[in-house]
């Protein structure tokens, strides 16, 4: 049961990354710096996906701190990087970002070094 908490930190991670990142899809920041920047990020903060997208963070930290209340962090802290994996390989589909044949390689080495340093 204890590991349900290190799983829904990793979902909560995603699902908000990936909804920020569909949320500024929608809205390209401007092109000039300074204060129109600030004020789209501003403006970001008001959308209700960005809301929810901020909110599961907040519940992924809630886990996590629950997840590390009842493990040894050297133990758990690797499993962080399935976020790496699974937005990686979600942003094909959804966003349309190229899979390259580095990227693969580099999301297999983050797998690899998981499976490798959660075994220690």
């Amino acid at each position: 049961m204890s590991y349900l908490f290190v799983v829904m930190t990793v979902v909560l991670t995603v699902a908000g990354q990936l909804l920020l990142k569909w949320q500024v899809g929608l809205v390209p920041p401007p092109p000039q710096a300074g204060g129109a920047l600030l004020g789209y990020v501003v403006s970001m903060f008001f959308r209700p996906w960005v809301i929810v997208g901020l909110a599961a963070a907040f519940l992924a930290s809630a886990c996590w701190i629950v997840a590390v209340s009842r493990f040894e962090l050297s133990r758990i802290y690797p499993f962080m990087a399935l976020n790496f994996v699974v937005v990686g390989l979600l942003a094909v589909p959804l966003f349309g970002e190229p899979m390259t044949r580095w990227k693969l390689v580099g999301l297999l080495f983050v797998f690899v070094g998981l499976i490798a340093t959660s075994r220690g």
